[in-house]
């Protein structure tokens, strides 16, 4: 059974799981379906939740967590792909398509994303549109644009 635990955060309430060994999800509370948990701030969560705060707060660049994404392998290649791009830079779906060796497969990016379980931790919101628009972001465009912020060191 998973553990999850909830906490407030400047972008919103978040939820933390863990399996009791590495974290499996990490979202917005209302994105979340958290049925059937034990609900129980475990070492590993609290761990998570004090780097996340860190990392809200502008003084964490890189996470020191065990992860565990649940998703087909395509899904899990792109995670990968998103955890390589560095703090404060951002791709395009079609780089990160690139990335993957699926050069004709920016859509595809855009869902593995849109599937996310385990969102900042794997770094989904570093990803744009090739225009450079801030474009499909499950929690809002506005927490996108705020975590983006964060990562360049301007106040919003």
């Amino acid at each position: 059974m998973k553990n999850i635990f909830f906490y407030d955060t400047s972008i919103g309430r978040i939820v933390i799981m863990d399996n009791g060994i590495e974290i499996t999800d990490m979202g917005l509370e209302d994105r979340v379906d958290y049925k059937d948990m034990n609900v129980c701030e475990t070492e590993l969560i609290k761990e998570a939740a004090a780097q996340l705060t860190e990392y809200l707060d502008g003084r964490r660049k890189k996470f020191d967590l065990p992860l565990n994404p649940q998703g087909t392998e395509f899904q899990k290649k792109v995670w990968k792909a998103l955890c390589d791009i560095p703090y404060g830079q951002t791709r395009s779906y079609k780089q990160v398509a690139e990335a993957v060796g699926n050069p004709k497969g920016p859509r595809a990016v855009g869902m593995a994303n849109n599937r996310n379980p385990i969102i900042i931790f794997i770094p989904c919101h570093r990803v744009i549109g090739a225009n450079g628009s801030l474009v499909g972001y499950g929690g809002g465009l506005h927490v996108k644009e705020k975590l983006l912020a964060i990562e360049k060191g301007i106040a919003l």
